[in-house]
């Protein structure tokens, strides 16, 4: 039998982990993710002769970018919050300004090449997510539901972004 005072810990501290923002982080990105679905099916639907194919491939591209830097800027916002900073916390900072760069310089690429270095960085967040578990980089920048979380995530977009290339 578990005492009661036990039981009621663990419920209040499950509680303080699903906060307002955690919520509202969980719902943006699912929402993000599902929209991204949507555009990446549709995108692979197009005949690839169609003008439209290179058009909906170019608005995918676009918004994969954004989300890769909305995904690097989190580890910004993650170092910022922690007090005082984990010690090595400058490689998450420019990891994300090189996701930064790499989704500035899809922006200027041709749809198709864009959509694979998209799909390349997406993997390499995710490896980079992966390797804050081993002690590569500092651990305690995110809690571990987190940084699996976003793997996890990050290999999906990634495919997502892949999906229309493989569907030439």
């Amino acid at each position: 039998m578990v005492p009661h005072g036990w039981f009621r810990a663990d419920i209040l501290s499950r509680r303080s982990v699903l906060t307002e923002a955690f919520r509202t982080t969980v719902f943006a990105f699912a929402a993000i993710g599902a929209g991204l679905t949507w555009l990446a099916v549709s995108t692979a639907r197009i005949p690839v002769s169609s003008p439209d194919r290179l058009v909906a491939e170019l608005r995918l591209a676009q918004i994969a970018a954004l989300l890769l830097v909305l995904s690097g800027g989190a580890y910004v916002g993650l170092a910022v919050a922690h007090e005082p900073p984990p010690q090595g916390v400058g490689f998450d900072i420019a990891f994300a300004v090189g996701f930064f760069v790499v989704a500035a310089t899809t922006m200027v690429r041709d749809p198709r090449q864009a959509l694979t270095v998209l799909a390349l960085a997406f993997a390499a967040h995710a490896v980079i997510d992966v390797a804050h578990r081993p002690g590569w980089l500092p651990e305690g920048v995110a809690p571990r539901w987190y940084l699996l979380g976003c793997a996890i995530y990050d290999v999906y977009i990634g495919a997502l972004c892949y999906l229309p290339i493989l569907k030439r």
